[in-house]
């Protein structure tokens, strides 16, 4: 199998790109340059420079991202990865590792996430080889290679939430880990099951029939699938049930603002959710004005 490794130049994917090499796999090494960072175009110089020393094609593409939050970077890279993935033909593979899966499934945690928080770094598109290992055994096995690697200075930052939590997790037992492994791996498997059984349940436009006959659990699911699926989008639990109030008992004529620049506009008998441009002038969460109207502007 071809594949397309994502490589930032930090010890985690040189690590990935050195186990790679050294099994004789074809590979093109991607860097996406996200242009916040003074350095940013030296580590990608590196990153070029490793993938001709391992003898690997190399694709990398620079964006000036600067002021852009962490969601939109991570967004913007991931579709350059996954298009070049494509481009290539090759399978994506990035260096995720099991604490990356620990600090990720904190994060959510602490940002009141529902349960999907817990099946995180599920992306079918995407391997992740890396994540039965610790941070501590890829360190090992870097020096024990004498391998070399670029640090980046945002990882002992105050400002960024993910780096305050690692700190914090840094003593957190071996065992502990692996147990919530094991429930990550559980989770996704729950995921692509409520994922399946979902695409069972749902139609377009939406019936709201069907959501008014279901319980308020059950709804606020379907349409958290629903907008995950169509929107590539993932609503906090008081969106989605105050989105499935509106569902429920909204007057026919009516647009919702539900969130995230989605607006749900409501029939008698359906409900159809469509993306807006967030310049335009919003309403409040619960107020509504005639949906024809707001449709066509």
């Amino acid at each position: 199998m071809k594949y397309a490794v994502a490589v930032s130049g930090g010890i985690d994917s040189v690590v990935l790109l050195d186990l790679i090499a050294h099994k004789g796999h074809q590979c093109v090494v991607l860097h996406f340059d996200h242009g916040m960072r003074a350095d940013s175009r030296a580590d990608a110089q590196f990153v070029e420079a490793l993938a001709r020393r391992y003898g690997f094609l190399f694709a990398g593409k620079r964006e000036e991202l600067l002021g852009a939050n962490e969601a939109i970077a991570r967004q913007r890279r991931y579709a350059f990865l996954l298009a070049a993935a494509e481009k290539h033909n090759a399978q994506l593979v990035t260096a995720h590792h099991l604490d990356d899966v620990v600090e990720t499934i904190a994060l959510n945690v602490a940002r009141g996430t529902r349960w999907r928080g817990l099946a995180v770094l599920g992306d079918s598109r995407i391997m992740r080889p890396l994540t039965h290992w610790t941070k501590q055994q890829l360190t090992t096995y870097a020096v024990r290679r004498r391998l070399e690697w670029v640090e980046d200075e945002t990882n002992a930052s105050d400002i960024y939430t993910r780096n305050r939590l690692r700190r914090k997790l840094m003593n957190l037992p071996d065992d502990a880990k692996q147990q919530l492994y094991d429930l990550w791996q559980e989770q996704l498997e729950l995921a692509e099951a409520i994922t399946d059984e979902s695409a069972q349940l749902l139609m377009e436009p939406l019936n709201r029939y069907f959501f008014i006959s279901i319980d308020m659990a059950e709804a606020v699911e379907l349409l958290a699938e629903y907008l995950r699926k169509k929107f590539a989008t993932s609503l906090l639990t008081s969106q989605l049930e105050r989105a499935v109030v509106a569902l429920k008992t909204g007057k026919p004529g009516t647009v919702w603002q539900i969130g995230e620049g989605l607006e749900m506009k409501l029939s008698l008998k359906t409900a159809i959710i469509k993306k807006i441009d967030l310049g335009r002038k919003d309403f409040s969460d619960y107020g509504s004005k005639d949906a024809e109207q707001e449709w066509q502007e």
